[in-house]
């Protein structure tokens, strides 16, 4: 029986688990093993919502445990510090433990395939002071810790009674990069900062004494995404008085100020770095082959182009169109799409994969969309009616934006459980206050 082991318990590594465990983890012919350092998943993209306070990530987790028992695969918590090719072993190292507690051993596992899918870090680009004094969004605890630095820096204002300096604002702050991620937690942000006012969390004027800037090297907003989706986006920021800088590369980050290239100071009570990605430190001990962001390149099967039993997908892996030459953007929706189409590879792949020419993988872009909190969303589809593009906003573009969440829970829950939970979160947000106060 063949061990496929899968590194990453995100978008894609654990619908592969999933998919896997119950196409060929039921009936024996596989023994497929998932590896995560934390011991629940939660969907990235929901980050920005947990740092602005929206929501309980509590109540979005999965078990791994539970799915891996429920999908017939088994679920290993720890750090997979070392990938030795030659053996074919992955090395997961534990959590130190408790202190006065025995250590738990590092567990050696075996694998006939191998599938990379741990995810991407914040790529600080190397800007003096910008790891140092910025916060990342990377995982739950890093968007709780903004959450919580954030209520702080508004109530220690409240308290010293100040209001607008010579700043401009009591409480500043600087999202340096104006992708989906920097855009959207600047508009949750929003609704935060009014409904502190609402619950008299502290007596800042919410419009004065409270910034928010976005700083972005490129021409517009949402770089990457049609000129039609920018400009609509901008247009919202600005009505909810949050500022654009575009045009603005970041020379330096101080500890209470960014610093850009023509030698302004933007004021800052925090900053957070939402400008790029690159791959986790893990990529480049592997001796595989990386692009200049330390992504794990792979051929047109997701297979690396060094070890034909190791495949790489998500936002770790450089994956490059067979139909376009373009590389396939780190978003959720590529993550399924590749999940989707390994899970066929190995589930029917023979003992030496380097004997079969694989199928070639093919990226299909269904558009993109921006959430704006409360106050909408904006976006495009592509494909919904032939060819033609169908440009969203506002509530309608707010409840597509919902159900690519409820797509994941569905291809990971099955669709009664999506619903269960989907009811359960919606009595859940009646019951409670919009914005966590603890």
């Amino acid at each position: 029986m063949k061990t496929i082991v899968i590194v990453g318990g995100g978008a894609g590594g654990l619908e592969l688990a999933t998919r896997l465990g119950r196409r060929i983890g039921k009936s024996g012919r596989a023994h497929v093993i998932l590896v995560d350092r934390a011991p629940t998943h939660f969907w990235k993209p929901l980050l920005h919502a947990v740092a602005a306070g929206k929501i309980d990530p509590n109540m979005h987790h999965i078990d791994y445990a539970v799915q891996a028992a429920n999908n017939h695969f088994e679920f290993v918590c720890g750090n997979a510090d070392m990938i030795d090719r030659a053996s074919r072993i992955v090395e997961v190292r534990p959590y130190a433990s408790e202190r006065g507690c025995t250590p738990l051993p590092v567990r050696r596992i075996r694998y006939d395939r191998l599938v990379l899918a741990f995810g991407a870090v914040t790529n600080f680009f190397n800007i003096p002071g910008a790891a140092d004094h910025s916060l990342a969004l990377d995982t739950v605890q890093q968007a709780e810790f903004f959450r919580k630095r954030f209520l702080m820096r508004c109530m220690q204002a409240s308290a010293a009674h100040a209001g607008a300096n010579e700043s401009g604002a009591a409480v500043n702050i600087i999202i340096v990069g104006g992708g989906a991620t920097g855009v959207e937690l600047a508009a949750e942000l929003k609704q935060t900062v009014q409904a502190l006012a609402q619950y008299k969390v502290h007596s800042l004027d919410a419009a004065r004494d409270i910034r928010i800037r976005i700083i972005e090297r490129a021409d517009r907003l949402l770089p990457f995404l049609s000129p039609e989706i920018s400009r609509a986006a901008a247009r919202q920021l600005q009505r909810l008085g949050i500022e654009v800088c575009t045009n603005t590369s970041v020379a330096r980050v101080d500890s209470d100020a960014v610093v850009d290239s023509s030698g302004t100071h933007h004021h800052s009570s925090i900053t957070v770095w939402a400008a790029g990605v690159e791959g986790p430190d893990l990529c480049a001990r592997l001796g595989l082959r990386l692009n200049r962001n330390k992504q794990i390149r792979v051929n047109n099967s997701l297979q690396t182009l060094d070890d034909p039993n190791i495949f790489a997908i998500g936002d770790c892996a450089n994956v490059v169109c067979a139909n376009s030459s373009v590389a396939v953007p780190p978003r959720a929706q590529a993550a399924h799409q590749q999940a989707k189409f390994l899970a066929d590879i190995l589930a029917d792949m023979p003992a030496q994969p380097e004997e079969q020419r694989l199928p070639a993988f093919s990226y299909r872009d269904y558009g993109s969309l921006i959430s704006l909190g409360q106050f909408g969303a904006v976006g495009v589809l592509l494909g919904a009616f032939g060819r033609r593009e169908l440009h969203l906003s506002g509530a309608a573009a707010q409840a597509m934006y919902k159900l690519m969440y409820q797509r994941h829970v569905l291809s990971l829950l099955g669709f009664a459980r999506m619903m269960e939970q989907a009811l359960m979160h919606w009595i859940r947000a009646r019951m409670v206050s919009p914005v966590r106060l603890h």
